[in-house]
């Protein structure tokens, strides 16, 4: 008698969306509270190593050996040589951490005529004693300048990226935390802050009438966004008060239409705007809850969620088994799935079900079902059938731990309390072990582990009682842990 083969292993790929790791943050400020938080940052960010210096010559004399992000106040800035730091080294990224009102509230060029020195920024943040304390603003700065330096630097990489255009640094300051805390490692930032600046991010030119209908998916990275996130109000190269949003909202409204867009905005002209975006009055009490919501509801980053034409939610699903589930309804021949199938349609149009799938680790899924349109049952089974299919590949999918093959949450447990706190930091910093519950369809326990990190002995045992809290949770609910 001939036994049937096992079922052959298959290969867990990680998603990296920054291949180039920042090492070195060189802290240069004459705020003591900013050094101190600086110092402090490192159980937060581990990967990364602190420098403290009180010498402006002092930043040239250290070798640029590894990526580096260098963060200043306005003092230091002033008499920093950021030139030659750049000069020295490629993969450098400036940063301002300002505490000035003025340019935390004003435009760049307007920022740069009353204080030269924010020029030789590439990023401005605004820091302060109570809104924007350092040690709030400092891991996001840090994260932006690595973002940055990658989109920047390894265009060939695909990934996911969060667009950001807003010109005042003291607003992007405020959601950028929270951003970063939804998000971990399955997407990136931008930031731009001109109307020109950001067509040259997404379409890879600085005038309107230069964007080539045929041609612009070439050029750019909007083909790379998941969300734009852009203010009203935000100035051109001739017009500082220019209501530029609106032009650039149109425009990735034409070209882009699967973009979901958040008008940050409490001019009354976003009041108007519903149909082109969700309205969020940043600022105002609970501003960024409500930002908080939308990202979850818009970009894929939480459930997938369904709406009907009226925008009422009707579906919601955790995992692509919750997604099999409202497609078999959608095989229904009845009233109600015949509208689910046409409101599906309009989902695979938009590439909603790609967006969601990549932002849960199914990269290769996404990518098979981006360009396949399709409409009616024919859609339903051919969705049906890749998410089926991954369904059965996630079983056969191990994460390996430094050598340690992971085919379940008990065996997860085990690893997490067996080997060495170094063996799994880098699973830890790089969301991998949470990229591999999303397959594994585990969303809960991969969302409260992605904004976890540490070293040593407290990370491990942090992520060990996560996994333990949970399989105790699914076995409840009668799931199996594998």
């Amino acid at each position: 008698m001939i036994e049937p083969k096992a079922p052959k292993e298959l290969r867990f790929v990680p998603r990296i969306i920054n291949p180039v790791k920042l090492r070195r943050a060189v802290v240069f400020a004459a705020d003591a509270g900013l050094r101190q938080a600086a110092q402090r940052r490192d159980e937060a960010m581990p990967w990364l190593r602190t420098e403290i210096h009180y010498d402006p010559a002092s930043l040239l004399r250290t070798p640029p050996a590894e990526p580096s992000v260098y963060l200043f106040d306005d003092t230091g800035l002033a008499v920093a040589d950021a030139r030659r730091l750049r000069e020295r080294s490629p993969d450098t990224v400036v940063v301002l951490l300002s505490f000035q009102p003025f340019i935390q509230s004003s435009p760049q060029a307007a920022a740069r005529l009353r204080y030269p020195y924010t020029e030789k920024a590439d990023l401005v943040f605004a820091v302060s004693r109570d809104e924007f304390a350092p040690p709030k603003i400092l891991p996001a700065a840090v994260q932006a300048a690595e973002d940055r330096l990658n989109i920047g630097r390894r265009s060939d990489v695909r990934r996911f990226i969060f667009h950001i255009v807003d010109d005042e640094p003291r607003w992007f300051s405020q959601f950028l935390p929270v951003l970063y805390g939804i998000i971990g490692q399955r997407a990136a930032v931008m930031i731009t802050r001109t109307f020109e600046d950001s067509l040259e991010f997404l379409f890879g030119v600085r005038a309107e009438e230069r964007i080539d209908a045929k041609r612009y998916l070439l050029r750019g990275h909007g083909d790379d966004v998941v969300c734009l996130i852009a203010d009203i109000f935000f100035p051109t190269d001739d017009d500082p008060q220019a209501k530029a949003g609106l032009d650039l909202i149109r425009l990735v409204s034409r070209f882009y239409p699967r973009i979901p867009v958040i008008i940050a905005s409490k001019a009354k002209e976003a009041r108007g705007l519903g149909d082109l975006g969700f309205v969020l009055p940043k600022g105002d009490p609970g501003s960024l809850q409500k930002l908080q919501e939308g990202l979850l509801n818009l970009t894929g980053l939480g459930d997938f969620l369904l709406y009907d034409n009226a925008g009422k939610e009707i579906h919601r699903a955790k995992d692509i088994l919750g997604i099999c589930g409202i497609l078999r309804e959608a095989e229904e021949d009845s009233p109600r799935g015949q509208r689910l199938r046409s409101i599906l349609e309009s989902y695979g149009d938009k590439d909603r079900f790609s967006t969601w799938l990549y932002m849960h680790s199914y990269r290769e899924l996404g990518d098979r079902l981006r360009p396949r349109k399709g409409s009616g049952r024919q859609l339903v089974t051919m969705l049906k059938r890749n998410l089926r299919a991954e369904i059965a590949r996630a079983r056969r999918m191990p994460l390996d731990i430094a050598g340690r093959k992971v085919f379940d949450l008990a065996d997860l447990l085990a690893a997490l309390r067996t080997l060495n706190a170094e063996a799994i930091q880098p699973y830890s910093d790089n969301d991998i072990i949470s990229s591999w519950l999303d397959r594994k369809g585990y969303p809960e326990l991969a969302e409260e582990l992605r904004p976890i990190h540490g070293s040593g002995a407290g990370l491990r045992q942090t992520l060990a009682e996560a996994v333990g809290r949970w399989l105790d949770i699914y076995r409840a609910r009668g799931l199996s842990p594998s």
